[in-house]
């Protein structure tokens, strides 16, 4: 599996920032290609709760499913593919600093078949994405 990784420090409580990055009908405002995200799991957010993602990349519209691995307000938040295009997972944990909130996010993905041949350009172009979602999301907290 290849790992991606990108922090950034937020100028907001930690609280408030795990609140927002962990409901994911915010996404849509802050993370590149995410169209529509919902739960599809009842009850409030825990381990073993799953999600549904749209998702634009590279000009085609993919769906991916996924399930909550690790829910511990207000410092770690993690999950794994279901399905989609290719194996992935990742996770979010959250540190107070001085000055705000450290966030840091990861992902580990494993592509095949057709984005197998496109690895390299396609994990590059992850990495950047994280890094300018990772912006975005400290530009609408901070706003």
């Amino acid at each position: 599996m290849k790992k991606l990784e990108t922090t950034i420090t937020i100028s907001r409580p930690i609280e408030e920032v795990f609140a927002y990055v962990t409901d994911l009908r915010n996404n849509i405002q802050w993370m590149s290609g995410v169209i529509a995200a919902e739960m599809t799991s009842s009850g409030p957010v825990k381990v073993g709760s799953t999600y549904k993602f749209d998702i634009k990349a590279m000009g085609m519209k993919m769906e991916t499913s996924g399930e909550i691995t690790a829910y511990e307000p207000p410092k770690k938040y993690a999950w794994k593919a279901t399905s989609g295009p290719f194996p992935m997972s990742g996770g979010t944990t959250f540190e107070s600093v001085e000055g705000g909130t450290r966030v840091t996010d990861t992902i580990e993905a494993e592509p095949g078949g057709f984005f197998k041949l496109a690895e390299p350009v396609l994990m590059k172009q992850q990495q950047s994405q994280m890094e300018a979602d990772m912006k975005k999301l400290k530009e609408i907290l901070e706003a």
